[in-house]
């Protein structure tokens, strides 16, 4: 066989044509039985590795399809930045498809055959286009395995989580641990933490930094601290009334993020609760109109930008065929403001 392609070696190989690519391309882990008989053919039918990096270098259209789950939702247009950022540095250009789920479907990420289709219809038409790889930006980090076939592109996400494939997500454990440290630091012991839905990826690892927290710093342990929100503000308001009424009442809060946080300033406000003398506040997300509240409040900032530059980053790399391991997560800065004080008499 002079010239066999990929299709001839799937064929011999008893795989997928995607398969192949995956092997050639070291874009997705494959079974090592898999992968050697596929390596096997290739040698046997003599198409030669040179051969193959030569026809991707000559495919290669430097362009990468970026799909965003919903450009609306506040930390998608940081990340595109971020993308954006590196291709202007590298000439790469960028495909932006919107697939509209926040409008489309609200937080209903349950049911994913509701949002799979939108998905898959985003990736062909990329494909179509001859981009060299994707990017997926998540609306919330979640599990996004088996959600999309890249069909062989190497594909990397962002703001979500994946078991296949490369993933560049931030640390939440860090962010909370670190927002815990800095309370600690202004004097304060009995911290409560509103938290997100509990069956959200970001609520369980924030929550783990809680509690690695209250362990090392030996805080004291009190259940009735810890409240499940559900990272809108009404949550925020109804759980900061509950843990003012307690008979000892935190010095601080923690939110998980800064709408639930507007919900403690305002219970607050109607307690006759002053913000920061009586109780501490911080949020999470560093969402634009955290600065304008009154008190501003002190919050955690996620890296998206960073993100975003170091998923274009990542991918560049797998495209051009380097190693790629899989990168440290970026970590989040705590951006002081106005909501945090030592607890009165400074005793707790």
């Amino acid at each position: 066989m002079s010239n066999p392609s990929i299709k001839d070696i799937a064929a011999k190989a008893n795989v997928s044509t995607a398969t192949v690519s995956y092997v050639l391309n070291g874009t997705r882990n494959v079974r090592p039985k898999t992968r050697e008989r596929v390596l096997a053919v290739i040698e046997e039918l003599n198409y030669k590795p040179n051969d193959i990096a030569k026809s991707l270098k000559r495919r290669r259209t430097d362009t990468i399809g970026v799909i965003a789950e919903d450009v609306t939702v506040f930390n998608t247009p940081e990340i595109i930045d971020g993308i954006n950022d590196y291709g202007d540095r590298h000439d790469l250009h960028i495909l932006l498809t919107n697939l509209r789920l926040d409008k489309r479907i609200g937080r209903d990420f349950e049911h994913t055959d509701q949002y799979r289709k939108y998905a898959t219809s985003a990736v062909s038409e990329l494909l179509s286009k001859q981009v060299d790889g994707i990017i997926y930006i998540g609306v919330h980090p979640r599990d996004l395995t088996g959600l999309i076939d890249s069909e062989g592109k190497p594909i990397v996400y962002t703001y979500a989580y994946t078991q296949n494939d490369m993933a560049i997500q931030y640390n939440d454990e860090q962010a909370s641990y670190e927002a815990m440290s800095y309370l600690v630091g202004r004097g304060h012991r009995r911290i409560a933490i509103i938290s997100g839905l509990m069956d959200s990826i970001p609520s369980r690892l924030r929550l783990n930094g809680y509690y690695k927290a209250v362990t090392e710093f030996e805080l004291p342990f009190d259940p009735l601290l810890i409240k499940m929100g559900d990272w809108e503000r009404e949550s925020g308001y109804r759980l900061t009334r509950e843990l003012l009424s307690l008979p000892e009442p935190p010095t601080a809060i923690l939110a998980m993020n800064d709408v639930m946080a507007v919900g403690v300033l305002q219970a607050a406000n109607e307690a006759g609760v002053n913000i920061p003398a009586d109780l501490s506040v911080i949020g999470f997300d560093n969402r634009e109109f955290s600065d304008y509240l009154s008190p501003r409040i002190t919050t955690m900032d996620l890296p998206l930008h960073e993100m975003g530059y170091r998923a274009m980053e990542t991918l560049h790399d797998v495209i051009r065929g380097k190693q790629v391991e899989r990168p440290e997560m970026p970590v989040c800065r705590l951006i002081e403001r106005d909501s945090v004080a030592p607890p009165k008499g400074g005793k707790l």
